[in-house]
């Protein structure tokens, strides 16, 4: 007897099931799968590993910025990372990428009060932006999705500061140091005569520099950018009371 679904003249793909499984085998012809001559056009997406962070740059802020407010009030969630493991066994798809500083008080996974599976950290000293960690944001905005990007800065930076005492001082730090100095140099450059304290203002011109580094690089960032996909915002943790002010 042919299969009613595909016509193959035996339906041995059918009738070689056991009596209880071909309740199932009928479902998934249907739809498309257990028929090998029937496209598979209607079978299912593969679901995220976590629905919620499937999100619009803008919602992505948003939850950010609420995880921020929950941790700098005292109010974070009570995390079940056990019950996370078996999904993100399998992948990942978080909703921000957080560029920060290595310093050991800023922990972006803390400072807004994210699980596992949220946030796509990349830190070294200084906020700053190489090939290394620009091609580790690209892997995801390009591969996982990510819809958000921030570059975060924070008060009394070590490594500002330290740049601003070797430019003044004109000396050279020991090690592989200067090359960090190279880097952030330019925004205390920016930053001089500016109003205010200068590692501050010099903080945040690093955080702006490395803002739009991200949003023009090509080919993937910029093209993510213009076509609205993904958001790229600056950020200043503030060591005394834990917000996260957006750097403009």
């Amino acid at each position: 007897m042919p299969c009613e679904f595909c016509g193959d003249p035996d339906d041995r793909h059918f009738h070689a099931l056991p009596r209880r499984r071909q309740l199932v085998g009928l479902a998934a012809a249907a739809l498309g799968m257990g028929c090998p001559g029937v496209p598979a056009l209607a079978r299912e997406a593969k679901a995220p590993p976590k629905p919620g962070n499937v999100l619009t740059p803008d919602a992505a802020l948003h939850e950010l910025m609420q995880g921020n407010s929950r941790y700098a009030q005292g109010l974070t969630r009570r995390h079940d990372f056990r019950s996370e493991r078996a999904a993100l066994a399998a992948g990942q798809n978080p909703y921000a990428g957080i560029l920060s500083c290595a310093d050991s008080r800023v922990a972006p996974e803390f400072a807004f009060d994210s699980a596992r599976g949220d946030l796509f950290v990349v830190r070294v000293a200084g906020n700053l932006l190489n090939d290394d960690n620009l091609a580790s944001l690209e892997y995801g905005v390009a591969e996982l999705r990510t819809p958000l990007l921030m570059v975060l800065g924070h008060s009394a930076c070590g490594a500002v500061s330290s740049t601003i005492k070797s430019i003044d001082s004109n000396t050279t730090l020991p090690g592989h140091l200067p090359s960090l100095v190279a880097s952030l140099a330019p925004a205390v450059k920016a930053a001089r005569g500016a109003p205010g304290d200068l590692l501050a203002n010099a903080t945040r011109a690093n955080v702006r520099m490395n803002v739009e580094r991200l949003k023009t690089a090509t080919p993937i960032l910029s093209k993510s950018v213009e076509e609205k996909k993904l958001l790229v915002v600056g950020g200043y943790y503030n060591l005394s009371d834990g917000i996260v002010d957006i750097v403009a």
